[in-house]
């Protein structure tokens, strides 16, 4: 069987039982991929979120939601 990410199924968030955890993935300092960099809850309610920076994990940091003009 191969592994397809569109066919992925994500954990529960155990902080609500109602949204997935899904990853995030970010780029470095120097424009490396960083994958999986976060994890947030699916539920817009629980806003739930692990974030590794520096190689130390966060747990529910603030989330802020910012509207950005796409890169051109």
């Amino acid at each position: 069987m191969e592994y397809s990410e569109a066919s992925a199924q994500f954990p529960v968030c155990r902080s609500c039982d109602a949204g997935e955890l899904v990853p995030l993935s970010d780029f470095g300092g120097q424009g490396a991929a960083v994958h999986y960099k976060a994890w947030v809850c699916t539920n817009p309610d629980c806003r739930f979120n692990l974030k590794i920076r520096n190689g130390d994990v966060y747990a529910n940091e603030p989330v802020v939601n910012l509207h950005h003009e796409p890169r051109r």
